[in-house]
């Protein structure tokens, strides 16, 4: 009983590093699909009936076994030298979020644990609001709302007309209908959203709350499983977002991302005005006596949520 009981403890401690194996062996076949011969200076043969490179084809750019590379897209338990990974990035021509993304999901750099929905230090919550009339928000990895201010509540309220499982700025990008009249560059954003998802999974390969979403999101929406399915990583770009609001207009923002100190994958997002037209209307977004943040009651009776 002891001894089984021992096992079952083994399997389940190992299954978030299968999960990391095979997700790397869809990542690689991906990233291989996207090229061609002809981009290295190879003939296609006209029989060709692979999408981009050959297995073999890889792993001679990269000067390694054909043996080892497939054992290596087929999610098997071998150790990846920083030597052969460097090898392959090259050859498949990541860039710097798809590298780290395969050295992580090759375990060649320390994984971590999820902390769900983290708490914001109070510090940080302060410095939130004191932003206001700036619209301000803190989320995670997954695009979990963790903290907000007015101004971002107000900016975005339309955003959260249907019930939300839980604040999450990805979930209402993709299930809200009126999403896409909101946001002119909607399938930019959205695409760039699901790459960073992506790239912060590898950390969390397992995690049944993070594999709750996915395959929750992924039932919902076509759009977001196919995205899914292309194993597109991003890491954060300043970026300059317009948002339709029903009041003010259109209005255009440069996003800023810091991290927050003592929390590895919360960020504080600030919203700024790219132009003064925009700065101008920012106020007619701002709800009737609603200065300020406003109490978790009004809150959840407003987003939906709780």
């Amino acid at each position: 009983m002891v001894a089984h009981e021992s096992q079952m403890a083994q399997t389940a401690a190992s299954t978030p590093s299968l999960r990391r194996r095979a997700e790397l062996g869809s990542f690689l076949r991906a990233r291989r699909a996207r090229l061609s011969p002809a981009d290295f200076g190879m003939p296609g043969g006209p029989r060709r009936r692979t999408p981009g490179l050959r297995r073999e084809e890889v792993a001679l750019l990269a000067g390694m076994g054909v043996s080892w590379y497939t054992w290596l897209e087929q999610g098997r338990e071998i150790n990846a030298s920083t030597q052969v990974l460097d090898a392959l990035a090259r050859v498949l021509g990541l860039d710097r979020a798809e590298r780290w993304h395969m050295y992580v999901l090759a375990e060649a750099v320390p994984v971590v644990v999820s902390d769900g929905r983290c708490s914001v230090p109070d510090a940080i919550t302060e410095i939130v609001r004191s932003l206001d009339p700036l619209p301000a928000v803190v989320t995670n990895a997954r695009f979990d709302i963790l903290q907000d201010n007015g101004a971002y509540r107000d900016l975005f309220r339309d955003l959260h007309l249907l019930p939300c499982v839980h604040r999450n700025a990805l979930w209402c990008s993709i299930t809200e209908p009126r999403a896409r009249e909101m946001f002119p560059q909607y399938e930019e954003t959205v695409r760039y959203m699901v790459a960073r998802l992506r790239a912060a999974y590898a950390r969390h390969v397992g995690d049944p709350d993070w594999e709750e979403d996915i395959r929750r999101l992924s039932g919902l929406s076509s759009e977001f499983a196919e995205l899914w399915a292309l194993h597109e990583v991003a890491e954060f770009q300043p970026r300059v977002r317009t948002f339709i609001h029903p009041q003010a207009g259109p209005l255009t923002f440069t996003t800023s991302e810091l991290q927050v100190p003592g929390s590895p994958e919360a960020r504080l997002v600030v919203y700024t005005p790219t132009e003064d037209e925009t700065r101008a209307r920012l106020p007619l977004t701002r709800c009737q006596g609603d200065a300020g943040d406003l109490t978790d009651d009004r809150l959840m009776r407003r987003t939906g949520t709780g």
